[in-house]
């Protein structure tokens, strides 16, 4: 509303500060009746509210937050036991194009994803990998495979999202693999069965970056989220494996919680111990 305002005393000053104006526009015949400068003040508020309006709700659906370098955070937002949850994802900004990891979750999000990057950094997404068969990291696959972008999956994940029926991938890794995407490596590791039976991480050694998805839980989380598909018994275990493979990680990307603390894979080590005694009890 200031914003409006401004305008409208622009207006003002400008007819005030300069006489000739002011003369001018008490001739009827020379000058814009006093309805239509309303109609133009009205307008001018209408172009104003519309704009705020679009960017608060686009706002509310997709959020982009630079991590380092090359590496970008997208989030993106859905319901899930009555109440509003975010999804994080990641994208990487390479030579040869963008690599996304895991899709929005939110399905009217799709295109303005791939549409901001673009706008962005003037570059196509080029891959998109799931980490795991739920929709909150699938949801998008199929869409992505029609706009020509190649889809990656574990072929253990692929098995439960046709399980499932969620959506797939073209391409499958039946092992953990190593990427070479312009001038950047990652490399995917499945360390075992936890938040679900296929769930795998993505490491960057040399960025020590680890994309941990669903598997890993955020500092203030007080417990390990939707447990439906999980292991809790092995969960401890595969969280360790990635304690060891991912040596002193600089940022860790968890799914649904605040990122920027990297004391998360502890905690959640912690919460898995605790949960794997309280179901041998």
């Amino acid at each position: 509303m200031s914003n409006i305002a401004g305008v409208i005393k622009s207006i003002r000053d400008i007819f005030r500060k300069d006489p000739g104006l002011s003369g001018w526009a008490k001739d009827r015949s020379k000058i814009i009746n006093s309805h239509i400068m309303k109609t133009i003040i009205l307008t001018i508020a209408c172009i104003f509210s519309l704009t705020q309006i679009s960017a608060q709700a686009e706002n509310a659906k997709l959020k982009i937050t630079h991590l380092t370098g090359d590496f970008y955070i997208y989030t993106t937002y859905n319901t899930y036991q009555e109440s509003q949850v975010p999804a994080n994802g990641m994208y990487l900004v390479t030579n040869d194009g963008v690599v996304m990891f895991d899709t929005p979750w939110d399905t009217t999000q799709f295109q303005p994803l791939l549409d901001s990057i673009k706008f962005k950094h003037n570059k196509n997404v080029v891959m998109s990998m799931a980490t795991h068969w739920h929709s909150d990291k699938t949801a998008g696959l199929e869409y992505y495979r029609q706009q020509g972008i190649k889809t990656y999956t574990t072929l253990l994940t692929d098995e439960f999202s046709k399980k499932n029926n969620h959506k797939r991938a073209e391409f499958l890794m039946k092992n953990d693999t190593v990427f070479n995407i312009g001038q950047y490596v990652f490399e995917t590791y499945y360390p075992g069965e936890g938040h679900t039976a296929d769930n795998i991480i993505i490491w960057f050694e040399k960025e020590k970056i680890l994309y941990g998805g669903c598997l890993i839980k955020g500092v203030d989380d007080k417990n390990l989220g939707n447990l439906s598909d999980a292991n809790v018994t092995a969960y401890a275990s595969t969280l360790k494996k990635v304690q060891k493979k991912c040596r002193k990680p600089k940022f860790i990307i968890i799914a649904h919680s605040d990122w920027r603390n990297t004391n998360s894979l502890k905690h959640s080590i912690r919460m898995a111990k605790e949960l794997r005694k309280k179901n041998q009890r």
